[in-house]
């Protein structure tokens, strides 16, 4: 068996032995060989190393020792003087009216400090959210899914909360709820909003419809009579939650001011300041969120979920409040929106596409938080990196009693992604071509128009490279053993389409420097690139630069850590910080020794005089003089956004993906065993080949989980049947592909520092459209419905069987 990466195995057993170590440095021999052999490792694959720079090659992860040594501080581990401890009360179901709460035998239990329902917070009730303002601090008259919190207790110890919480009694009648597409879109339906809580102009007001979104050019009604081959099918995308290995929680401790701060594992920290702020009523100034780097976040801690009730309850006590979820409560808080997806899809007889119908269903859950974004980005890219004169795609958001979905990787496209690329490969079936064939045929050129009309959007890169690429590792031609099969598909998702990020650099007297940056890093490395930026941009040694994030008393602004921006944005600040800096020593040097600034010039590393070039470092103390100090640069990169355009503007870059898979069946049980998984994708240029590995291998396994596994249940009264991990299936090592190997397309032509684009999202948009092919292949049937489940391929062989029989 190989390696998940396809390296030698002597090549991997190095890095697993350098993984292992505890910090300690390594002798120079060692560091000669983990070198070499991370280079090699890097270039099977595709992914090459600098030669003589930072930027470019594997430098080891910053932080990484705290780790894997287990001395990394996550909320839970933080330690605050005299701090309470916070417990919720919750129903057993997800839809009733609370008629009323006793919370007399819990006030009087041992170290209760407050028993805190909707009643004790302010009229009305504060409601919070991003894009609609609309979940309350607390459960207010009734709950909407299960899991929502209903009462607070604060106890001096959590035994003593928890003692008390189950003294609280809440009286409720329970309501019908919806828990499904079919049941949210009844024409009877019961409301998850009352209406009165919607604009009276909201034409959707007495459904359960949130939002709507349509992207159409062309006529599919017109082309569907010139179309020589339409397939038509439904697709189904299951609810999966983002299981991170750190539960949610949050710590909130009041200042002499009147404010808080906030410690919360939070992607988006001047996010969560904004509504702590709003909600509490007081300044931005006053609210100060310090945001250890999380356990795993992967979209689901990006928004703000209970951190305002911890504020109210730290405000209301003056003292440090605490709250640390269990893995069933973190599994209440967030999840993927569940996606149906109706497609009709014409070609000609030599395999174009003719027109593409797309009618998408989002099951977002009870409040919006993030998840109209998530339908009107996935659904923009609906149809797909291909050349299609006629697209019509349809999307609804639509509430239900359930878990708010919000942000997860790949934000919205997965969904329509299994359902587009299982179209291309039923049209490939009817015209007798392969999968491989039908995708060269209309996949776009570089610069050539996927998304039409007024905010038309091209290709940004080469993605033919990425298709033959992965044509060619996963060996698409070579003969296949009975019972396996292969499948390839293809996806993109627009980046951000606007932000702000703000970098500040301090290069100090001793040639050290310290960069700030607002970004989260929560798996990602992206502190690690702007320790490597700032390395080569100032010629500092890699290891004398420190670098500060997630405290917004200290770091300058950073709208968001999502849509994998970081590289390219914060990336851009950061670079530009340096080359201020540089800028600054040129013009202070010339101040200082009387040499023209004409006659001068600055770049990475070094400032050019007319005796030849000096190192950055020599110059900068030539500058200051005798008085010392240090120099301090700002980067700002700022993308506004467009007018009118459906996704608020252009995205700054597409991630392209391309993946192909080989499968064997079981043909008794059904049960999938995968041979070989590859992943191609389009990166601009690799800043830190082994981050780019390490995301890819991340992003291809978490797809397969919600192609093969992955799936919330939910019973009759709304209630999530599998919370924890004992009863929710997620990939373990034994679920990994025999054969994982993964590729960089290198073209240095992204908008991001050295021609970067953002990675991360990429490697699982279209797993589930290559895992479907290839199973097709091996078993001669069609599943349309994901997690493929071994029951679920197994139960598709029998219907075929008997339906041929």
């Amino acid at each position: 068996m190989k390696n998940n990466a396809g390296h030698s195995d002597v090549s991997q057993r190095t890095i697993d032995d350098e993984r292992q170590m505890t910090g300690a440095p390594l002798d120079a021999e060692s560091a000669v060989l983990l070198a070499e052999s991370a280079k090699a490792t890097a270039a099977a694959d595709g992914h090459h190393e600098a030669d003589d720079k930072q930027v470019g090659a594997s430098i080891r992860r910053y932080g990484g020792a705290d780790r894997v040594t287990g001395t990394q501080q996550f909320v839970s581990d933080l330690r605050f003087t005299d701090a309470a401890q916070v417990t919720l009360v919750t129903l057993p179901v997800a839809r009733a009216t609370i008629t009323g709460i006793d919370t007399a035998r819990a006030r009087a239990m041992p170290g209760v400090l407050a028993v805190v329902s909707a009643a004790d917070l302010p009229e009305p009730m504060p409601r919070f959210g991003v894009s609609h303002q609309d979940r309350p601090v607390l459960a207010d008259g009734e709950v909407i899914y299960h899991g929502e919190p209903v009462v607070a207790v604060v106890a001096e110890t959590l035994d003593q909360a928890q003692a008390a919480a189950r003294e609280v009694t809440v009286s409720y009648e329970e309501r019908p709820g919806v828990f499904t597409l079919d049941q949210a879109l009844a024409p009877d339906a019961p409301l998850v909003r009352d209406p009165s809580h919607r604009p009276e102009d909201d034409e959707h007001r007495h459904t359960n419809v949130l939002e709507t979104a349509l992207y159409e050019w062309g006529d599919v009604v017109r082309a569907a009579d010139e179309a020589d081959v339409i397939v038509e099918n439904t697709y189904t995308f299951p609810m999966v939650t983002h299981f991170p290995i750190e539960p949610g929680g949050s710590v909130v401790v009041p200042t002499d001011s009147g404010g808080v701060d906030v410690y919360s594992p939070v992607q988006h920290p001047y996010l969560l300041q904004r509504t702590i702020a709003k909600v509490l009523g007081i300044a931005l100034g006053q609210v100060r969120v310090v945001a250890p780097d999380p356990g795993g976040g992967f979209g689901g801690k990006q928004n703000p979920k209970l951190e305002p009730l911890i504020a109210f309850l730290a405000l209301r006590l003056r003292r440090p409040c605490r709250l640390v979820l269990s893995l069933e409560q973190t599994f209440q808080m967030m999840r993927r929106a569940a996606c149906r997806v109706h497609a009709r899809t014409g070609f000609s007889d030599d395999g174009e596409l003719v027109f593409h119908h797309l009618e998408c269903d989002y099951l977002i859950g009870a409040y919006a938080d993030v998840a109209p974004r998530v339908m009107a980005k996935g659904s923009y890219v609906g149809a797909g990196p291909y050349r299609i004169p006629n697209v019509r795609t349809s999307s609804r958001a639509v509430m239900s009693n359930t878990t708010p979905s919000t942000a997860f990787r790949g934000f919205g496209c997965p969904q329509v992604a299994w359902a587009t690329e299982s179209q291309i490969d039923a049209g490939a079936r009817a015209l007798g071509l392969n999968g491989l064939d039908i995708r060269r045929r209309n996949l776009v050129r570089k610069g050539e128009a996927f998304f039409r009309g007024p905010y038309e959007a091209t290709a940004d890169g080469h993605w033919h490279q990425s298709l033959e690429k992965a044509a060619e590792l996963i060996g698409w031609d070579e003969p296949l053993p009975a019972n396996r099969g292969r499948g390839i598909a293809v996806a993109i998702k627009p980046g951000a389409t606007s932000g702000l990020s703000q970098s500040l650099v301090r290069f100090l007297a001793d040639g050290s420097a310290i960069a700030y940056a607002g970004t989260s890093d929560m798996g990602q490395g992206a502190r690690t690139l702007w320790q490597q930026i700032v390395a080569d941009e100032l010629g500092t040694p890699l290891e004398l630069v420190r670098v500060v994030s997630g405290d917004t008393g200290i770091v300058p602004f950073d709208l968001q850590t999502s849509a994998s921006r970081s590289t390219v944005f914060m990336g851009n600040a950061v670079l530009e910080a340096c080359r201020d800096i540089r800028r600054r020593v040129l013009a202070l040097y010339s101040e200082e020794t009387g040499v023209d600034e004409e006659s001068l010039s600055e770049e990475p590393g070094f400032l050019r005089t007319p005796d030849g070039p000096m190192p950055l470092l020599e110059a900068s103390r030539v500058a200051l003089g005798a008085l010392g100090g240090e120099f301090v640069g700002q980067g700002t990169s700022r993308m506004r956004g467009r007018k009118g355009h459906p996704l608020g503007g252009d995205a700054a870059f597409y991630e392209f993906n391309c993946t192909a898979i080989e499968v064997e069946v079981d043909m008794e049980t059904g049960e999938l065993l995968l041979h070989k998984h590859v992943s191609v994708s389009d990166v601009g240029r690799e800043l830190n080949p082994t981050q780019v590995i390490s995301q890819d291998e991340g992003a291809s396994i978490m797809g397969l989980g919600h192609s093969q596994m992955e799936q919330l249940l939910i019973d009759e009264h709304g209630v999530i049947r599998n919370l924890g991990a004992l009863d929710y299936r997620i990939p373990t090592f034994k679920d990994v592909p025999l054969d994982l190997r993964t590729h960089g397309i290198e073209n240095h032509d992204g908008p991001g520092p050295y021609g970067s684009k953002g990675i991360s999202e990429g490697a699982l948009l279209c797993t589930s459209g290559a895992l479907g092919a290839a199973v097709n292949e091996a078993i001669g049937t069609v599943v349309r419905d994901l997690p493929l489940t071994p029951e679920r391929v197994w139960t598709a062989m029998q219907e075929a069987k008997a339906a041929g029989a």
